[in-house]
């Protein structure tokens, strides 16, 4: 028999589920969240740290937006490192600013901020900007920045105080339906009963339901990003996004011109081979982080991306950095791969197991701005309320 009963109890202690967690509080229900390590590892702290609803298409935007409110509601009470600092896109040629300008409008319409910077405003907000790259730029004053290997960390305090129960080091082995209840039984011995179970396993297909995953759409992308020395005395405020991402990124995919410019772009580059577009962001420390990188695995050979860093995709990365920008220094401090699990056919990856058990990953690249605006949407649907 489980010492406690819970309205839910949620596995995974990333950005997902500690937001399936933090909605689930908010509506009054008693929340366990369960975490297998000693502390998140995943992709959650293994990103930039931006959250840029501009970023996504339409309906994920709406819940990019929704998360910026969430983000600023918890950092007035409990600071969890929110800096809004704000998000710009980079244009280098013509055909970006002509995406930049398609997307203001969208932008427009949706009611959403932005505002349209000329080359000589990029250069005087950036400093050590090459004015050879940049022809203009699209910035979203109300997008902000977390620091990724702290943020969630510090959510899970300020859940605590509102009396989420958190167990780390608490690896999920089975949940089974009990006539109404759902019981989780925990490799340490101990078992939990609740109402529900929200299962947020980012990329770990190997614990759970292994034969589920390995017949989904799932797949696996690694991505390398590195981290320079402290700049010093140098600062870059907010989120920078590059012609790559404009390229790359779906918010553009709905603009007029999109499909004509993507279809002139050479598909035998070493950035289309590695999946590269080039982002910057500094880091509370002076550092900045750069990069990243794409790599793809169906969910069942994930191994297959191995553990290793390719220094050629580090190097090409660097290029494509110093094209962009002149730091003081691009020494770096720290380099490493996250890896995150997306669908290729759908959006975010849904699964309900005998009604009260609830499979909710793949949420790919969205997962640090959308997660929070979409488990609230989530938390309503499961429990209806």
């Amino acid at each position: 028999m489980a010492d406690i009963e819970y309205d839910l109890v949620v596995v995974g202690g990333g950005v997902l589920g500690t937001f399936h967690a933090y909605h689930a509080m908010k509506k009054g229900l008693k929340v366990a969240l369960l975490e297998k390590d000693a502390m998140p590892k995943g992709a959650t702290v293994r990103n930039f740290g931006q959250v840029v609803p501009s970023g996504m298409n339409t309906k994920w935007q709406q819940y990019g937006r929704k998360s910026l409110k969430i983000y600023k509601k918890i950092h007035a009470k409990f600071d969890i490192s929110v800096r809004q600092e704000g998000s710009i896109y980079l244009a280098s040629n013509e055909e970006e600013v002509q995406l930049i300008e398609e997307l203001k409008e969208i932008n427009r319409a949706n009611d959403y901020t932005s505002i349209l910077f000329t080359k000589t405003e990029c250069l005087r907000k950036y400093p050590g900007l090459n004015e050879q790259y940049v022809k203009a730029g699209l910035f979203f004053p109300e997008e902000i920045t977390v620091e990724p290997r702290t943020m969630i960390g510090r959510v899970h305090k300020y859940l605590k105080k509102k009396g989420v129960s958190i167990f780390y080091k608490a690896k999920v082995i089975e949940c089974n339906t009990l006539n109404n209840e759902v019981s989780t039984q925990l490799a340490n011995g101990r078992m939990l009963l609740s109402s529900k179970v929200i299962v947020c396993n980012g990329s770990d297909f190997k614990t759970l339901y292994p034969e589920m995953f390995a017949t989904s759409d799932l797949e696996i992308s690694k991505l390398q990003m590195m981290k320079t020395k402290s700049q010093g005395d140098y600062k870059i405020s907010g989120s920078i996004l590059t012609g790559l991402s404009i390229r790359r990124y779906e918010a553009f995919a709905e603009c007029p011109s999109y499909l004509k410019i993507k279809s002139k772009e050479p598909l035998d580059s070493l950035e289309k081979k590695w999946g590269i577009h080039i982002l910057f962001k500094q880091a509370m420390d002076g550092g900045v982080i750069l990069g990243d990188s794409h790599e793809y695995a169906d969910a069942d050979d994930m191994d297959n991306l191995g553990f290793d860093l390719n220094m050629e995709i580090d190097n090409l990365m660097l290029s494509k950095a110093k094209e962009i920008f002149s730091l003081p220094t691009y020494e770096i401090e720290q380099r490493w791969f996250g890896m995150y699990s997306q669908c290729k056919n759908a959006d975010i990856y849904e699964r309900t197991i005998d009604r009260n058990i609830h499979i909710i990953t793949g949420i790919g690249g969205k997962g640090m701005t959308g997660s929070a605006g979409f488990s609230k949407h989530n938390i309503q649907q499961i429990f209806n309320i």
